[in-house]
């Protein structure tokens, strides 16, 4: 496996004399809790427990916690480790260079262009996958049979990428096999690249090959019970009768045919798809004058598409729907659907349960999603630029938000009430799920941090990289202003001034008795 450890070494020694030095400078800062303004902060975590330290602004922190580690140098470096689930993330200046590990599984990549990879199989076997994209792709087994490599556009042979389960080529496009849904290499061999006689009348249970000739121009496909071909754009046909296939519970399962047909693409089809099952569809086109689509659960009609008008009759889903001008205008009703759309002056549409609207688009939008347990809206304004988001689990009762306001804010609350305001935000509300962001970018132009954790009482605030910082934990308080050169601390047995990092006196807070002791003595 690729590692990174003659890398990180320098950096973790760069972080390690950076505390020294710190430490040196302001010798009360090795205690955990003191504060000193950006120069070096130590506390407690708010949201969870565990501590974190930063120094220098926002161009350094350690954070520990319970799930894992966090050593970051905003915004070139951040490495995230979680050893009791074997999973390691590193970023160099994001999304620049990356590295993954998850398990045995592991991957680290250049701007996506240049990336290895690494995994083993429900056997064991290890693979070791290196590309530079688009031109090399290879692949290194402990299994010879999924070893492959490829050189394109000269020559090669690739498993399960580029959507496909095989590809193989020679001269691209001359020459390209494609096979889909299949068990890679069962046999342990090949098919020739240009021998199509030997497996024509054998395909493999389950697969879809195609013989692509000056791609995408003339093609052969063959499967189960399929054979088609095509001269594109002139003509091509294409036939599957029904088939069967045991499924995992080890029944007999009915695989519909269909059979296609164009002439003078994109003018003409003729389509009939699910032969052998309760609904049988027919579609026949004669672009753009005319298109019908007939089954038993679903009737459409197209006269003049795209600028024309299309009349579907879902008997299925139970509604009628007519559209002009697809998808500018659209109008339907019934129990499955109704919608009313003129784009961009507004749209309501909406069925059991998925509801979309909007409103002088893209100024206004508005989605839900209610299915089972979750219900989930979204209300966005131009877009990006501000979006709020609620998700509640109907069946608890709890629910979480978030709030964006692009650039200038983003707020956070989850399902156990834990709060979270960044005041400047300018990737977070496009990026909301990316926790490279946030480790990488959020310190960076983060000028006001808010948290508060309903759990335990705690919160906290944050003003310029703690340049002021406020802690609350329960009854103890602590405020730290310019570099910690005013500090004060409270809590149950009393407080303390420091000024300059002197202690100016200490204040002693007589105790209270308890309730129940009152009540005793009365």
């Amino acid at each position: 496996m690729l590692r990174f450890e003659g890398i990180l070494t320098p950096i973790r020694a760069m972080g390690r004399l950076l505390v020294l030095v710190l430490a040196t400078l302001l010798p009360a800062a090795a205690h955990a809790g003191e504060v000193f303004g950006p120069a070096f902060s130590q506390f407690s975590l708010t949201l969870e427990s565990g501590q974190r330290t930063e120094a220098v602004g926002p161009l350094y922190y350690r954070q520990t916690t319970e799930w894992g580690n966090t050593l970051a140098l905003p915004p070139l470096f951040s490495k995230f480790e979680a050893p009791d689930l074997s999973r390691t993330e590193i970023d160099f200046a994001y999304p620049l260079l990356t590295y993954d590990r998850d398990g045995t599984e592991w991957r680290w990549q250049l701007f996506q262009l240049l990336s290895f990879d690494g995994s083993a199989d429900q056997s064991a076997h290890k693979n070791r996958q290196f590309t530079l994209f688009p031109f090399y792709f290879q692949q290194l087994s402990d299994d010879p049979k999924q070893t492959y490599h490829a050189l394109f556009p000269i020559y090669g042979h690739l498993q399960r990428r580029l959507f496909r389960s095989e590809i193989d080529f020679v001269l691209w496009p001359l020459y390209v096999k494609t096979t889909r849904y299949a068990t890679i290499n069962t046999n342990g061999e090949a098919s020739p690249p240009l021998g199509i006689a030997s497996s024509w009348f054998t395909p493999r249970s389950g697969e879809v090959t195609t013989y692509n000739y000056v791609y995408p121009f003339f093609h052969l496909r063959y499967g189960d019970g399929l054979r088609g071909w095509q001269f594109w754009p002139v003509t091509g046909h294409e036939l599957k009768v029904v088939t069967t296939k045991t499924n995992s519970w080890g029944d007999a399962e009915t695989i519909p045919g269909h059979e296609k047909r164009f002439v003078l693409w994109p003018f003409y089809f003729d389509e009939t798809r699910g032969i052998g099952s309760t609904n049988i569809e027919k579609q026949w086109t004669l672009l753009p004058l005319y298109s019908q689509m007939r089954s038993p659960r679903r009737d459409s009609t197209s006269y003049g598409w795209p600028f024309g008008v299309i009349i579907t009759d879902d008997r299925e889903k139970k509604y009628h729907e007519v559209d002009a001008l697809w998808p500018l205008v659209v109008f339907a009703h019934g129990e499955g659907k109704t919608a009313r759309r003129i784009w961009p002056l507004f749209s309501q549409a909406h069925n059991d349960t998925v509801e979309s609207d909007f409103y002088l688009w893209p100024l206004y939008k508005y989605n839900r999603l209610h299915s089972g347990a979750l219900d989930r809206d979204r209300t966005r304004i131009l877009l990006f630029l501000y979006s709020h988001v609620n998700e509640k689990n109907t069946e608890t009762g709890k629910a979480k938000h978030r709030s964006d306001f692009w650039p200038l804010y983003t707020h956070q609350t989850d399902f156990n009430g834990n709060s979270r305001l960044q005041i400047l935000a300018p990737l977070e509300p496009i990026l909301p799920a990316s926790k490279s962001i946030a480790r990488d970018y959020s310190p960076i132009w983060s000028l006001w941090r808010s948290e508060h954790n309903p759990t335990t009482h705690a919160a906290s605030q944050s003003l310029l990289w703690n340049l002021y910082r406020h802690e609350r934990a329960g009854v103890d308080k602590k405020c730290s202003l310019l570099f910690g050169l005013f500090q004060y601390q409270s809590g149950a047995t009393g407080g303390n001034v420091k000024l300059f990092y002197l202690p100016l006196g200490a204040t002693k807070t007589k105790p209270q008795p308890p309730a129940d002791a009152d009540k005793t003595a009365r």
